[in-house]
């Protein structure tokens, strides 16, 4: 089961495209996943037949756990486990330790395909499941640096001899109160995406302390140039330019000169990322889904409008691809400007330092020169991590931010 994105912790099987018998090709697509955020294409690692379907239709798994085997035509395969899922019953007969206490068996020679970018026996697999053992965080002695029974065994003892970490829960478990039984009701079962919106929601507005500022911004010259950019693209390229996309380049532009905002909590240290990867906040059927536009600060405002149309109708269409979901965000923009809200605040995206919920551009009164007149106004909030920054952070942010949208030659110079 591959890993899509770092939060992924299993994934559910949709669909079978290839059988077992099928040749397939490196690149093919051989399965569709469910995962926390979406689905998504499998594609097969190397080129041979589909020897073996280990996991059903339906079926959710661990991350890194083998959902089929793919070898050689030619290549003799051995009996599998009674259940059909994990490694050939042969190869966990051979590592099974024997009932007179003596010195555990060496590993099988069998070389196994990776797993989720990781070298590490089927065995070793097994064990480090059944203690909740993260296989990534252990250094393999095997051959390649595979990871052996023996390396997952010697990790859970040195762990077990570490004191504990105090760390806050992982997840909240909240009593949720039945029904009444005479009231007509519906039950929705929770998709795999909705599930993780609940958990990382919870998990963020419980550890992250929260704060947040306002601010109002007089989108007057940022309109005009918008329709001057969309009359010129309208002759010259299929490109329009959306509110929405002069906030995610302006946000972008900022970010590179905030490098605190443009960070991630990570426990006893704050990680400042070097590249900006301005994520949109989308909804769609089954939930909310974060695209995130690479190297923002880089793209051109149609870069980014071609970008973020093309992944938003990939998202709503059910057919967001794997390289969709290759690079994390470092920071959030939500915009619920068009259904014409006009403020309000988001919660922040972990282990993201901060979130931005943008408004409508509403014709408002404003005061200028002692006399009130009327000016296309949005209202912009951000939310922030007090343990990555303080509200001085966010202000000075937010006051660059203004001032680059009430001067929008910036974004195109």
């Amino acid at each position: 089961m591959p890993k899509m994105g770092y939060d992924m912790e299993e994934g559910k099987i949709v669909q079978w495209i290839k059988q077992e018998g099928d040749e397939v090709q490196k690149g093919d697509v051989i399965a569709e996943i469910e995962t926390g955020k979406v689905n998504i294409e499998v594609e097969a690692f190397d080129a041979g037949v589909l020897r073996r379907i280990l996991i059903g239709e339906g079926q959710t798994v661990p991350v890194g756990e083998a959902i089929a085997w793919i070898t050689d035509a030619s290549e003799e395969l051995p009996d599998f486990a009674e259940d059909g899922r994990g490694a050939p019953a042969g190869a966990q007969a051979e590592e099974a330790p024997a009932e007179v206490p003596e010195p555990a068996p060496a590993e099988a020679e069998e070389e196994f395909p990776p797993v989720g970018g990781v070298k590490a026996s089927p065995l070793a697999r097994r064990v480090a499941q059944e203690h909740g053992v993260d296989v990534t965080q252990i250094e393999g002695t095997g051959p390649g640096g595979r990871i052996t029974r023996t390396d997952v065994e010697a990790f859970i003892e040195e762990a077990e001899k570490a004191p504990p970490k105090p760390e806050a829960p992982e997840r909240v478990e909240v009593a949720v109160p039945e029904v009444l039984p005479d009231v007509p009701a519906e039950r929705m079962e929770l998709t795999q995406l909705r599930k993780t919106v609940a958990r990382r929601m919870t998990q963020s507005k419980t550890q992250a302390p929260h704060f947040y500022e306002t601010i109002s911004v007089d989108m007057g010259k940022a309109m005009a140039l918008r329709k001057e950019i969309n009359e010129y693209t309208q002759e010259h390229e299929d490109v329009k330019v959306s509110v929405n996309d002069l906030v995610v380049k302006a946000a972008a532009q900022v970010l590179s000169k905030y490098p605190r905002m443009n960070a991630s909590f990570a426990g006893e240290e704050v990680v400042l990322h070097q590249q900006v990867n301005v994520g949109v906040a989308v909804a769609t059927d089954e939930g909310l889904l974060t695209l995130v536009i690479p190297n923002t600060d880089g793209k051109s405002l149609s870069q980014i409008s071609r970008e973020t149309r093309d992944k938003v109708m990939r998202a709503r269409e059910g057919k967001l691809r794997a390289d969709d979901f290759e690079t994390d965000g470092t920071f959030t923009v939500s915009n619920l400007g068009m259904y014409g809200i006009e403020e309000f605040i988001a919660i922040i995206n972990p282990p993201e330092a901060a979130i931005m919920a943008v408004g409508v551009v509403n014709p408002s009164p404003v005061v200028r020169d002692g006399e009130v007149t009327v000016a296309q106004v949005m209202r912009v909030t951000v939310s922030g991590d007090h343990r990555v920054v303080d509200g001085a952070d966010v202000a000075e942010f937010l006051a660059e931010f203004r001032r680059v949208l009430q001067n929008p030659m910036a974004l195109v110079v």
